[in-house]
């Protein structure tokens, strides 16, 4: 079973992500499970949503404690709360931000892929330039730094349950794919993108 942690601010997209994931997984096959945990409910407060995928039915109901990968729309977030707090050693972390992977040097045992996915989702329209509307473009470039799951089954899901804007959130998710330039593998987790 793979395990998926997504962290975002209210208002973000982190719970629509986790369903879209979830949408493009059963397309491909897999058994899935997503589902949200939330602290206070406004916009802009912190929010973490959780996807488990397997080939067999999951039974188990908790959130996810160990994640095999986290995913973080906000990079304000990383200064605030513990994005890898559990994630298993190898784990992949995917950052929202314009930085090179090596700016975060802190992070070890992880695998790190950066993407900026709010640049991107302004590029093409989606939210406004004080809140990009960034899911999408993190699921694009979340399909290449894992593996997990095929650009094709992310642009079909994005077909099925976004409701606006569905050529824009999917072109977004392309070019975040295509624009998923700095990975930095951790050592025990070898390969590249």
């Amino acid at each position: 079973m793979i395990e998926i942690r997504f962290h975002g601010r209210g208002g973000q997209g982190a719970v629509v992500a986790s369903t879209i994931l979830a949408v493009a997984c059963f397309l491909e096959g897999k058994a899935c499970q997503a589902f949200p945990a939330f602290g206070v409910e406004r916009r802009g407060a912190p929010v973490e949503a959780y996807l488990r995928v397997a080939a067999e039915k999951i039974r188990l109901r908790t959130n996810v404690y160990t994640p095999d990968h986290v995913m973080v729309l906000d990079p304000t977030l990383i200064e605030v709360i513990d994005v890898t707090r559990g994630i298993k050693p190898g784990g992949t972390l995917l950052l929202n931000t314009e930085k090179d992977p090596d700016s975060f040097s802190h992070f070890q045992n992880v695998s790190l892929a950066t993407v900026d996915a709010s640049r991107i989702a302004l590029k093409h329209r989606l939210g406004s330039r004080t809140h990009p509307i960034v899911n999408t473009s993190m699921l694009g470039a979340f399909a290449r730094t894992t593996g997990l799951i095929s650009l094709e089954a992310v642009c079909a899901a994005i077909e099925q349950e976004v409701p606006a804007q569905r050529r824009a959130n999917q072109a977004a998710a392309r070019e975040a794919y295509e624009k998923l330039n700095f990975v930095r593998f951790a050592a025990s987790a070898g390969g590249a993108a």
